[in-house]
């Protein structure tokens, strides 16, 4: 069968339709929406101090610094950004149930295929460098977990606001940055997904959730978490921000708890 035959048949129209639907923002908030709950309630019941990213403290701080204190503030402003980009796309407005299941199904597997990249960098940096302690340092992304429930409720957060901060916010204003500047569409993507990711890397290091730079060879964490935030670069690019924020959560905890 060839690749237009197999586009059109019954099985790649469904896979075309999933593709489409599961990547557009309205998608993405229904999907994030239970991880938002369960982050913010978890907030409440353990205390900020046992569960707050530094992503989300950054972006409180943002709001705050504004004018705009108010606790909910900030998880009612990211389902006003999905919102206001879903209305620009003049998409429609219902969705599939059954893509759900897929998405989830999706996001666990991409979050194997991260871990997967978190094995070959050790494989390749021991054969350079020789045996490395604590690997698994730099696995998890998210910044600043203790406990089981209270790291579960941590990476589901650092799920969506880290990918809020970095891809959602950062990665279009950078790119549109530098469009202004006379770069082209093409390359200006390209240089926004390493700036951005390279922020992100550097990101672990800074502030009182910040990752000790003695914890882990901090090369190695450094290039894991900049190869880390183009894998979600390039999963918000190509498939929304519900993938890579799910991806993300769900990254986290596989490395985190199993």
């Amino acid at each position: 069968m060839d690749s237009v035959s197999a586009r059109h048949s019954p099985l790649g129209r469904l896979a075309a339709g999933y593709w489409a639907e599961s990547s557009r923002p309205m998608a993405s908030l229904v999907f994030v929406a239970p991880l938002l709950v369960v982050y913010e309630l978890g907030v409440l019941v353990l205390g900020p101090e046992s569960v707050r990213n530094g992503a989300d403290l950054w972006l409180r701080e943002l709001l705050r610094w504004v004018g705009f204190g108010q606790y909910f503030l900030l998880p009612a402003t990211t389902v006003l950004v999905l919102l206001s980009w879903h209305y620009t796309t003049r998409g429609p407005w219902r969705l599939s149930g059954g893509i759900f299941s897929g998405m989830l199904a999706e996001c666990i597997l991409l979050a194997f295929c991260l871990r997967l990249i978190l094995e070959l960098q050790g494989t390749l940096f021991q054969a350079v460098a020789g045996p490395l302690d604590n690997l698994d340092g730099p696995s998890a992304m998210a910044i600043g977990s203790s406990g089981t429930v209270r790291e579960t409720v941590s990476f589901l957060g650092a799920g969506v606001y880290e990918e809020l901060l970095f891809r959602l916010l950062l990665l279009p204003m950078v790119g549109w940055t530098l469009r202004r500047w006379g770069m082209g569409r093409r390359p200006s993507v390209f240089l926004a997904v390493v700036v951005t990711s390279l922020m992100f890397a550097a990101a672990h290091y800074i502030g009182q959730h910040g990752e000790a730079l003695a914890d882990i060879p901090f090369w190695f964490g450094l290039l894991f978490r900049f190869l880390a935030g183009v894998f979600f670069s390039l999963l918000f690019v190509y498939r929304g921000f519900g993938i890579a924020a799910g991806t993300h959560a769900g990254y986290d905890i596989l490395v985190g708890l199993f």
